[in-house]
């Protein structure tokens, strides 16, 4: 069930989600986001199956000197899907991209994790120029030839998935609580998980995701051309990366290394694949230092 556009639901915890909450209509469908403080433009793509709550430790922490924009994909935490959506991630790229139009956003830092990697440099290609650097944790741009990866796609893609995801809630239930190392997220932040996908109709937009891993081959493959064709692979990449996530390992990190090839790395050591959630102060503590030594470097220049 979509929440009523425009409108913040009951559900939601103000305490735990302290921030005002905006919504721009992009292609027919109504986008929530926050925009919290003032500052260079932080722009926080979450994956599957979270939504911009992923982010509001970091956003209390970093909004005091940058501009937070944190927005949830169509048919997930609190935006609204138009009719015949069909939530996979070529459409939530576009729908990423018609916003940062919308709100004009430039001298952009996307923060990219999940989902969120492919979405946003596939968002990022279409108007390179209003990006100036990148922050990577945990995500790819490339088509799958992984075996791992594709088993999985096959199993959570199929009808075993398709139970476990509109019946059972299975990732936000399982794959949540499993994907933290350091903390446990406690029963008042599971509602918070929970809100967007009270009923098998409404999970659609999970479900979509796992099969999308190997059946978006041809997205992946534009995607990672296109990051390359236009230059943002050339752009200052920090890359995040959570040890214990089982998911995207080390040698994922070595191909985005590879990628991006004036990067920083940072290991967030004991974290796991939700590290904005798992280690939002280390987290933070690097997307600071990086600046400021960014920063540095052009005073001495």
């Amino acid at each position: 069930m979509n929440p009523t556009p425009g409108e913040r639901p009951s559900w939601v915890d103000d305490t735990l989600y302290p921030f005002e909450s905006h919504f721009l209509d992009v292609d027919d469908c109504s986008v929530h986001y926050l925009d919290e403080g003032e500052g260079p433009t932080l722009l926080m793509l979450h994956g599957n199956p979270t939504w911009s709550f992923l982010y509001r430790d970091m956003i209390a922490d970093l909004s005091s000197d940058y501009r937070c924009v944190a927005p949830d994909y169509p048919g997930m935490g609190l935006s609204s899907a138009r009719r015949g959506y069909a939530f996979g991630p070529e459409e939530h790229a576009r729908i990423v991209a018609g916003l940062v139009r919308g709100l004009d956003l430039t001298d952009v830092t996307m923060v990219l994790q999940d989902w969120g990697g492919p979405i946003g440099l596939a968002a990022a290609a279409a108007d390179p120029d209003r990006y100036s650097r990148f922050v990577i944790g945990n995500t790819w741009c490339w088509p799958v030839d992984d075996v791992q990866f594709s088993a999985f796609s096959w199993l959570m893609g199929g009808p075993i998935g398709t139970f476990a995801h509109k019946r059972l809630n299975a990732f936000v239930e399982q794959v949540i609580p499993r994907a933290h190392s350091l903390r446990r997220p406690g029963e008042a932040e599971m509602a918070m998980w929970r809100g967007p996908y009270p009923t098998p109709a409404s999970r659609e937009p999970t479900h979509v995701f796992p099969e999308r891993i190997t059946g978006a081959r041809p997205f992946l493959a534009q995607t990672r051309y296109d990051t390359m064709a236009t230059g943002l692979t050339d752009l200052p990449a920090l890359l995040l990366w959570a040890t214990r996530d089982p998911a995207f390992g080390t040698p994922v990190l070595r191909r985005m290394e590879a990628t991006f090839a004036d990067h920083r790395t940072v290991l967030l050591e004991g974290a796991n694949h939700y590290w904005q959630d798992d280690a939002p102060d280390a987290a933070c503590r690097a997307i600071r230092d990086w600046f400021d030594d960014s920063a540095g470097d052009r005073a001495a220049t």
